[in-house]
């Protein structure tokens, strides 16, 4: 899901084997180089890529030279390659995608490539793949070369920039700093910010603007997949990036080897119809509602256990929340003394907790904020007590997150090269201009105020903070249009099955639009679990080693198949458990970002003590 959080081909060895054809039907061994390979047998053929799509790419990969790759950090490899911001006009203007390649590390039995993609939109694929060996299993990396590419505006890639310089980004953004707004004045900076943010990038920034729809990234996979020497493409994607991996199955649905999906964006609800183009986006996709049905159940748990796990269970959780939550919204709480001091608003503490939620153990991050919350709202400490017990977690995460974006665009060392060496921060541009041009939208922004604040009643708490952060695509202002996006069919029949995972608890990327999107596949397998925080890889042993033996070897989880997560709310874990942070084999979650609350002391520009 989004968040609310920036030279041709060296053909390399061909696949040893071109996984063929679809479906869930019994596994076949193909014999290649002396290895066994399991690939699905077809159980009818896949549909056919558009004739008119197959000819873009194909008159794009004629015109671009080899990728030149160059060492970039340990054990990758780097390079940029030029694609059309047009594929209509292959030989027209172009712009410049980072990519980087780590090497499978058994290369005798290598398979060909996984492209990953960690979502956003607006996350660096490049890092993702720097990450490989910190979240991929070994097997994986065994069999793959792990390649991860910026999408265009995005990451090392050429950035999209709306604003000539960074201080008349800040100055015309100002609006949007805060994860929503709760006043009508904040409502009113936002739409003022919003309508700065949409002229900017319809004139300034227009023509990278204009071609940032998703469909252009699965273009630029396709082409890339094709440069590289793959007969198909072999997909991981988190988060958003189930997106570009579904609509990359349903644009070239005979070119697709392995698409494993995890947390899944209903597809159509992001793209909207003509029917639902009244509707802002998250009434669409409920991201609200998973958020808090996650919460509420945390809560309630909480309520149900013993005292010595969860310290408020003598108490009634959900109503000390919205007691909380009531003094809040009245006023900010003012935390810490003197220079450090801060003011703590309601929107604060929604963005907090909904970081925590990302986490498969953030229960007890949640239930400690509470606490000191609920503590400081009865003068029962001081501010500089609750400064201790908050600034630890939700101010120094944003903080620390803001100062490493601008680090990593004010020069620090790129492993794409350096492509981005401006302290320019493009995050809200370049999820707006992939959002916006993804799906059909309101025309006025004049409905966002009680659109969203019908969906607090719905769903408290996440309403608007989910709702208003597609405000910038009311079509009023946001002009900057990607005539070549695409908004379905999504239920093409694929080469091989597309694997989607789904998370019962996650906040992000609720389960029914994994429901949703495995329903309209003509030959997907959903794979569920009922583990916590966004996205299912790497939270247990079912669930990382299903989706494992799916890329590897094309065997599909049988279906039906309810994975149980390792880390539960209030519950001991097992001493062979996969935690938070870490797996029972030494590796970490995969590395999707959460959502980008601002920190109240880096609006203040203050340090937190």
């Amino acid at each position: 899901m989004f968040t609310v959080r920036g030279h041709g081909a060296v053909l390399v060895a061909a696949l040893s084997v071109g996984l063929a054809a679809p479906a869930s039907s019994p596994a076949e061994a193909v014999r290649s180089g002396g290895t066994t390979v399991r690939t699905p047998v077809p159980a009818s053929a896949p549909d056919r890529t558009d004739a008119v799509e197959e000819r873009r790419v194909a008159r794009a990969l004629a015109r671009t030279p080899a990728p030149s790759w160059s060492a970039c950090g340990t054990g990758a490899q780097c390079a940029v390659v030029e694609v059309p911001l047009d594929y209509d006009r292959p030989d027209g203007p172009a712009t410049s995608i980072a990519v980087l390649r780590v090497g499978a590390t058994d290369p005798a039995r290598r398979i060909g490539t996984l492209f990953v993609n960690p979502g956003g939109p607006g996350a660096s694929a490049v890092d993702m793949a720097q990450s490989a060996s910190i979240f991929l299993s070994s097997t994986v990396r065994e069999r793959f070369d792990i390649v991860g590419f910026d999408p265009r505006g995005i990451g090392h890639s050429e950035q999209l920039a709306c604003f000539t310089d960074p201080a008349r980004q800040a100055t015309a953004l100002a609006g949007l700093q805060a994860l929503f707004p709760w006043t009508a004045q904040e409502e009113n900076a936002a739409m003022a910010s919003a309508r700065a943010m949409g002229a900017a990038c319809g004139s300034t920034g227009g023509a990278l603007a204009s071609a940032m729809s998703t469909a252009q990234a699965a273009r630029d996979m396709e082409l890339l997949r094709r440069a590289i020497g793959d007969s198909a493409l072999s997909y991981l994607g988190f988060s958003y990036g189930s997106y570009l991996g579904l609509v990359h199955a349903n644009m070239f649905p005979d070119h697709v080897r392995a698409i494993a999906v995890d947390g899944v964006i209903d597809p159509v609800g992001w793209a909207g119809a003509p029917r639902t183009a009244s509707r802002i986006l998250d009434d669409r996709l409920g991201t609200a509602d998973g958020s808090y049905k996650a919460l509420h159940e945390i809560l309630g748990r909480c309520g149900r256990t013993a005292v010595e796990r969860c310290g408020l269970a003598r108490s009634d959780p959900v109503a000390l929340l919205e007691r909380v939550a009531q003094r809040l919204r009245t006023a900010p709480l003012r935390i810490g003394s003197g220079t450090s001091a801060w003011d703590y608003t309601y929107a604060d503490m929604v963005g907090t907790m909904l970081e925590d939620l990302y986490q498969p153990d953030g229960a007890d991050s949640i239930i400690s904020l509470l606490d000191a919350l609920a503590d400081l709202v009865s003068a029962r400490s001081s501010g500089d007590t609750a400064a201790a017990a908050l600034a630890g977690r939700e101010v120094r995460l944003a903080t620390e997150d803001s100062r490493k974006r601008s680090e990593a665009r004010a020069g620090a060392p790129s492993p794409a090269g350096g492509l981005a060496t401006t302290p320019y921060d493009n995050f809200v541009e370049s999820m707006s201009a992939v959002i916006c041009s993804d799906g059909l939208h309101p025309s006025s922004m004049s409905l966002w105020p009680a659109a969203t604040a019908a969906a607090d009643e719905r769903a408290p708490y996440f309403g608007r903070a989910w709702g208003w952060s597609s405000l910038p695509c009311a079509t009023e202002s946001w002009t900057a249009q990607d005539e070549d996006a695409y908004r379905g069919p999504f239920d093409r029949r694929t080469a091989a099955p597309v694997l989607l995972v789904g998370n019962y608890w996650d906040p992000a990327t609720p389960y029914t639009s994994a429901l949703s999107a495995a329903a309209l596949s003509a030959n997907g397998r959903l794979l569920s679990s009922d583990s916590w925080g966004h996205t299912a890889y790497g939270t247990s042993d079912c669930v990382t080693d299903a989706v494992d033996a799916y890329l590897v070897d094309g065997v599909l989880p049988p279906e039906g198949t309810l994975c149980h997560g390792d880390v539960q709310p209030f519950e001991p874990l097992a001493d062979s458990a996969r935690t938070a942070g870490s797996t029972g084999t030494g590796k970490q979650l995969p590395p999707v970002p959460g959502p980008r609350p601002v920190a109240a002391a880096e609006r203040a520009g203050e340090p937190v003590s």
